[in-house]
């Protein structure tokens, strides 16, 4: 039996959710930015803490830097969030979640004693939404659901992928 037609259909039908729900919260993100057409990066990276926050705040102090940032942001977003839900070149859409998730969790991270002007959904302690979320598209690299219920199936014969 080929190894990406073995799952059960219970555990391809829960990848595929899990898939299409990661999928609409990074293309939902993506779109909102979009939508705004004031929307920038700016308050977020000057709002950061830990080891790397110098770095995001000298991004948000260069005009250039913070133009690409905020590009990359709205449409890297919205094309991760397609990717998946569409499953068309879904493991880079994944690499790019993960990305993106890991900027955003090293730009805030949840460490004692750091508090964020942009309001949180709960109290987290090293492991946040960010770092979940990527442990879940870590398991969409792979159990890829795409070659099975997806645009990645017909990208796969077309190409002979392994």
């Amino acid at each position: 039996m080929n190894e990406l037609t073995s799952y059960s259909r219970t555990r391809t039908f829960w990848l595929v959710i899990l898939r299409l729900l990661i999928g609409w919260h990074f293309l939902y993100e993506g779109i909102i930015k979009i939508l705004n057409s004031g929307w920038t990066a700016y308050p977020y990276l000057m709002d950061s803490q830990g080891f790397f926050s110098e770095y995001f705040h000298d991004l948000a102090a260069d005009p250039g830097f913070l133009a690409v940032s905020d590009y990359i942001n709205i449409y890297g977003l919205a094309l991760v969030g397609l990717g998946l839900i569409l499953g068309c070149f879904s493991r880079v859409a994944s690499i790019g979640g993960i990305v993106f998730l890991a900027l955003y969790y090293l730009s805030h991270p949840p460490f004692i004693g750091a508090t964020y002007m942009m309001p949180t959904e709960g109290s987290y302690l090293w492991i946040d939404k960010n770092l979940i979320e990527i442990g879940a598209l870590m398991i969409l690299i792979c159990f890829p659901t795409s070659r099975i219920i997806g645009l990645d199936r017909y990208i796969c014969k077309l190409y002979k992928c392994k």
